[in-house]
């Protein structure tokens, strides 16, 4: 008996762009940038051999200027240099027929004093310090405690934003995705457990989400909204992140985010939480009326589920993509996986990074 159909495998059409399938190589941070956070001739082989995917996002890449230039770190899109690098990746994806978003971030409080350029600062909404450690040259060191941003600084990094989707063009990326994930800036300003300000950017659902609709629309003096995307983890506890009630407060945000027509907004949730965990990708999809991408911990029979249930229009896929450039035509074969090796995430040069074969013939 013929096997049915894989709705993974259909085309969407995602604004002005028509995808050939409904998997999204999710952003995983790889930090194999050069000296000056600039991304190398390696980092665009690497994405040119998951063109396959329906659509790449990138790493995360650095708006803040103040972010330190050494390497092995994250890429960054603030400099000449850095733009050259990105252009390098984007036309080796186009050459293998594929699509990439760059996803643009600030670590804000996720980031350490010791990896900032002289004169920079470590800020957040609040002054709250992340919990943990974070990576720098000199191995895991605990979180320090940000200073609060003012007003004017608010400002500014909304410039940066700007900036970064200025040069995205320029490097020849389709589009960008915001990142309000995992503990970063404008997550930090979402939910309530590290945003505990009093002014118009704290408080309630809609000040908390107002750093992150001034980001939008400040990039979007760059691109079209229909090739900006937003990316949530409304439950991700990593670095030290919570919400007090993430269901409605993430239903208010897509709710506010409509009327602006992102491309798709892109929720972390795994299909199975934890106990006592809410479920928020259901009250997003209620509030908003776009696409959805759902991501976290899913496989070829759960992404093709929440697809099939309308849970979502888009799977993203991580570690899944580290080790299988190939992942949709092996999902096409069902075909094995091959295992990522962990030991080689944040290591140097191609092990781990572009030498996992493809599917033989």
């Amino acid at each position: 008996m013929t096997e049915p159909a894989l709705r993974l495998l259909e085309p969407f059409t995602l604004g002005d762009i028509e995808l050939p399938n409904r998997i999204v190589m999710a952003p995983m941070t790889r930090r194999r940038a050069a000296q000056g956070k600039v991304p190398t001739p390696l980092v665009a082989q690497h994405y040119a051999q998951r063109a396959g995917a329906g659509l790449i996002v990138s790493e995360s890449i650095e708006v803040d200027p103040w972010s330190g230039l050494e390497a092995p770190t994250r890429p960054g899109l603030f400099t000449d240099a850095q733009q050259a690098g990105w252009a390098e990746a984007t036309r080796a994806v186009h050459a293998a027929g594929g699509r990439i978003f760059a996803q643009l971030s600030h670590m804000g409080r996720a980031a350490h004093p010791s990896q900032l350029q002289p004169g920079g600062r470590l800020v957040g909404p609040s002054a709250i310090a992340a919990t943990g450690t974070v990576y720098t040259p000199a191995g895991p060191v605990p979180y320090e405690t940000p200073e609060a941003l003012t007003v004017a600084e608010i400002a500014e990094i909304v410039g940066q934003y700007a900036e970064a989707a200025r040069r995205a063009k320029a490097a020849g990326f389709d589009g960008v995705e915001l990142h309000g994930a995992n503990g970063y800036l404008i997550d930090q300003f979402l939910r309530d457990g590290s945003n505990r300000r009093e002014d118009a950017y704290g408080g309630s659902a809609t000040g908390r989400v107002r750093f992150l609709l001034e980001v939008f629309t400040a990039v979007s003096g760059y691109w079209p909204s229909q090739r900006i995307g937003i990316r949530f983890s409304p439950t991700n506890g990593f670095q030290g992140m919570s919400d007090s009630d993430p269901a409605t407060h993430f239903g208010v945000f897509a709710e506010l985010l409509t009327p602006l027509r992102p491309a798709y907004l892109h929720v972390v949730e795994p299909p199975l939480q934890p106990a006592g965990v809410p479920y928020v990708a259901s009250a997003v999809r209620s509030a908003f009326d776009g696409p959805l991408i759902l991501a976290g911990q899913y496989d070829r029979d759960s992404a093709e589920g929440a697809l099939t249930a309308g849970r979502a229009d888009l799977v993203a896929f991580g570690e899944k993509f580290i080790a299988n450039p190939d992942l949709p035509e092996r999902f096409r074969q069902n075909a094995a996986l091959t295992p990522a090796d962990k030991a080689t995430y944040y290591t140097s040069g191609p092990e781990g990074y572009t030498d996992y074969p493809a599917l033989a013939g």
